[in-house]
């Protein structure tokens, strides 16, 4: 008999995992741990047609709820794991009971970023990361006629543009002198702070926050400056950490991140990791990286699965994103950081255009605004010699 695998986290990684083993073959048991109530889901739309009201909860599903009961794969909601015992490869739960595992599967993800601001615990400051948090910023909206957003990288911006497409005052604070600078060129930030204003959005750069004020509720922002922006909805959006701490405590090696090989395999043969908790090698950029990416998520688990049914893999992907703003979609093929020359094909003043990234003449990212033909064929070119024609236009 197959020894039982359990994955712990229900999102796109750990559902990923789960479909695959079946597909693949594996007969034994099969357990799926989730800490929300719903069925796994997609997170992307939640900040974007979620938010905006259309769609609903079932429309986020990856699988009906029978699918996962024909599949013979004992989904558990509403479930937290609060330690591992390697030992005895046994999972204790929050509610006291224990399970046993042949192989574990860590597929915890992220949670939004706290920072230390005052009044940050207060009735009307949100974050965004699962169906209740949107649920609870709706809510929020129905009151608030402004929105006042910390953070512009994609989240922020993201919810900016469907607050505002609602009828929302918005301002959007940022401490970078210009927003997604973590990911993004100045080409692309600048197209995109140009993009924001000129939808009406209150875009303050180079600008740092003191305090969330108002009483027992979130009334507005105070600036470091000392100018207050009135908001009866505050949502922090600093980006995301990795949930590694059930890995780190159980004595697996952590950093930033579950830390994995090429099968997903953790510092310990029988247990594995996958998707934005994770960090591995990438021999296509020569570093140890950390992906939140739907497209890490699935491909990712696939490797996982293939590793746990016994065959070779050896997991190096080639990472792409994207996000919607307005009528705007961004979409990204490879990872930028540490280029050291750009070419702008396209017009930003045309809203279709790309810009493709470049290191010691070798092409490693592309960022395409409105230019779905440039995206795909980047994702298959990346990491050739640059040159005029390597890429279609605009």
């Amino acid at each position: 008999m197959q020894e039982e695998i359990v994955i712990v986290g229900a999102g796109q990684a750990g559902a990923q995992v789960a479909q695959s083993l079946r597909q693949g073959g594996f007969e034994g048991p099969l357990r799926l741990i989730g800490e929300e109530a719903h069925p796994p889901y997609q997170r992307p739309p939640l900040s974007k047609k979620f938010l905006a009201g259309e769609v609903g909860p079932e429309g986020l599903w990856l699988r009906p709820p029978a699918f996962f009961e024909t599949n013979k794969i004992d989904h558990i909601p509403s479930t937290r794991v609060v330690s591992v015992d390697r030992a005895g490869k046994r999972l204790h739960l929050e509610n006291g009971d224990t399970l046993s595992y042949g192989k574990l599967v860590l597929a915890t993800g992220t949670s939004a970023r706290s920072i230390p601001l005052e009044g940050a615990d207060k009735t009307g400051v949100a974050t965004l990361r699962s169906i209740a948090d949107v649920d609870a910023i709706r809510e929020g909206m129905k009151e608030a006629a402004r929105v006042a957003i910390i953070g512009a990288g994609y989240i922020g911006l993201e919810v900016a543009a469907v607050a505002k497409a609602l009828g929302k005052e918005v301002s959007v604070i940022e401490a970078q002198d210009r927003p997604m600078k973590r990911v993004v060129s100045e080409t692309v930030s600048d197209f995109f702070t140009r993009l924001h204003g000129y939808n009406g959005i209150d875009l303050r750069l180079n600008t740092g926050v003191e305090a969330i004020v108002g009483e027992e509720k979130a009334t507005g922002v105070r600036l470091s400056g000392g100018e207050v922006i009135d908001a009866g909805l505050v949502l922090i959006a600093v980006g995301a950490e990795p949930n590694d701490h059930l890995a780190a405590e159980c004595g697996l090696e952590v950093d930033n991140g579950i830390l994995v090989d090429g099968t997903g395999q953790t510092s310990d043969p029988d247990i594995y990791a996958v998707g934005d908790c994770t960090r591995f090698y990438s021999g296509k950029y020569q570093r140890s990286v950390r992906m939140e990416s739907v497209q890490n998520a699935i491909d990712q688990a696939k490797a996982v699965a293939q590793a746990l049914l016994g065959q070779e893999v050896d997991y190096d992907p080639l990472p792409w994103f994207w996000s919607d703003q307005y009528e705007i979609k961004l979409q990204i093929a490879g990872l930028s950081e540490g280029y050291d020359n750009t070419a702008v094909v396209g017009s930003p003043g045309d809203k279709k255009f790309y810009v493709a990234y470049l290191k010691a003449g070798k092409l490693i990212a592309v960022d395409s605004i409105n230019s779905p033909r440039s995206h795909m064929m980047a994702r298959r070119v990346i990491g050739e010699d640059w040159r005029e024609d390597l890429l279609p236009d605009a």
